[in-house]
């Protein structure tokens, strides 16, 4: 189903999460000011219209959203049976997500999920049934892939796809991979000024997921889409899972309360907690695979709080034949993410690699106006200016603007449902490893 530019109504189902009303932070073009959101009463659906409120209320560009609430204990049977809208975002509690893509693509609606689309390999399955049903029934199921839209993330593609400066990519070895990534978070944040409150089930793995399902999958994402651009994966035969663990940070009733809001852990997270009433929530994840031999490792952790003055980091090296290019994002560079090119490889004179540096850089400079190398002792340092670093939050309406291009087209990029597809898979078959109680069932599909 084809939509016009000008008739794209949104639904809003069990906005549980504050990305939901993140895709909604700026208007579009062409895409009604009417929202209807269907949700259980609650602590949630009132975070996410007090967020709406201050979008519409703020001083510099106010959205005009009008929001239409249905607030009912059967909301997914009330949306599928009133059909308001033709395309529907979902951004919440992972246990029920997966069933909410399927029935919503069976209904002939579009949708726009948030991050991970399932936590286990038995709604693995039931993705694959949602895509397919999203064919027969021509609407788009698509995933937001926030990270794609970091300035350095987008420059690293740039750099490891010329050749002149990144040579070839390494294969690699499970102890020295190829392409490595980590990524650190907090579960005590602060989002848009204010201190984030999430919901008591966030902290349960079997609604939230693993953290090695959850934002492991935006690294495994960045994997496919910087070193295999546009490249259909075939999970079958480009993946193979070599390793993973997984590990619990601690969390006790005091910070679990700040957090969430609750005086005391629910029921359904005691048996979770140790001796001394601490809550072991396994949020952190480990991998090792082949992505067409090519070694990954990947490594997603959760920490309660940061450090003075810290914040969420991302670490990233790809190794090339010529150079290695890296992205730091610590206490040195003020927690933004800097992009470094690392040279000196073996059998490449350096004088000869910095006269193709120069010379290939000019093309990625003429693309992204006042990018800028900088030499730094035995590196370069990829300097983007501030316009280009719009921040975490600002993606979510960058997704949602291509996203509505594509449904405008009546498709998506021919890669980009075989690599969600194999995106999954890794991140389900990484759990399904690293579990001990969940034996493997053969590690490599062929």
């Amino acid at each position: 189903m084809t939509t016009r530019g000008d008739d794209i109504q949104l639904i809003v189902l069990d906005p549980g999460h504050f990305h939901a009303a993140l895709v909604q932070k700026n208007m579009y073009a062409k895409v009604d000011s009417r929202v209807h959101v269907y949700a259980p009463e609650g602590p949630e659906l009132q975070d996410y219209l007090t967020r709406i409120q201050g979008f519409n209320g703020r001083e510099q560009q106010p959205t005009s959203w009008e929001t239409v609430v249905h607030a009912r204990p059967d909301y997914l049977e009330a949306m599928l049976g009133e059909h308001p809208g033709n395309m529907m975002v979902t951004a919440g509690n992972n246990g029920r997500k997966t069933e909410y893509l399927k029935a919503a693509v069976d209904a002939g609606i579009h949708v726009l999920a948030d991050k991970p689309m399932c936590i286990d390999l038995q709604g693995w399955k039931l993705l694959n049934a949602a895509f397919e049903s999203a064919r027969q029934n021509r609407v788009l199921l698509y995933d937001i892939m926030t990270e794609r839209f970091e300035i350095t993330s987008i420059l690293q593609r740039e750099l490891i796809q010329t050749p002149a400066i990144f040579g070839e990519l390494h294969k690699g070895t499970l102890e020295q991979p190829s392409v490595t990534k980590e990524s650190i978070h907090y579960l005590s944040k602060t989002v848009a000024g204010k201190p984030l409150r999430r919901p008591p089930w966030y902290f349960d793995v079997a609604q939230q997921g693993e953290g090695i399902v959850d934002v492991t999958t935006h690294l495994v994402d960045l994997v496919m889409w910087i070193c295999f651009p546009e490249q259909a994966i075939d999970y079958t035969s480009d993946i193979q899972l070599l390793r993973a663990r997984r590990w619990p940070t601690r969390v006790t009733q005091s910070e679990f309360g700040k957090v969430t809001g609750a005086p005391e852990f629910p029921r359904y997270l005691e048996e979770h907690l140790d001796g001394d009433r601490a809550l072991h929530c396994y949020c952190n994840g480990e991998m090792d695979y082949t992505l067409n031999d090519v070694h990954v490792k990947l490594s997603a952790v959760w920490n309660y709080e940061a450090p003075e003055g810290g914040a969420d980091t991302h670490e990233s090296r790809i190794c090339g034949s010529k150079a290695d290019v890296l992205v730091h994002q610590g206490r040195a560079q003020n927690y933004q993410p800097e992009l470094y090119i690392e040279a000196g490889k073996e059998g490449v004179p350096l004088s000869n690699w910095e006269i193709d540096l120069q010379r290939s850089f000019a093309a990625i400079r003429e693309k992204f106006p006042g990018v800028e190398l900088i030499k730094e002792d035995a590196h370069w340092r990829v300097h983007a200016p501030a316009s280009y670093r719009t921040g975490h939050e600002a993606h979510f309406s960058r997704v949602a603007e291509r996203y509505f291009d594509f449904l405008r087209q009546g498709t998506l990029p021919e890669w980009e449902v075989p690599n969600m597809i194999a995106k999954y898979y890794t991140t389900t078959k990484a759990l399904e490893l690293a579990r001990p109680e969940v034996p493997a069932s053969g590690v490599k599909v062929r």
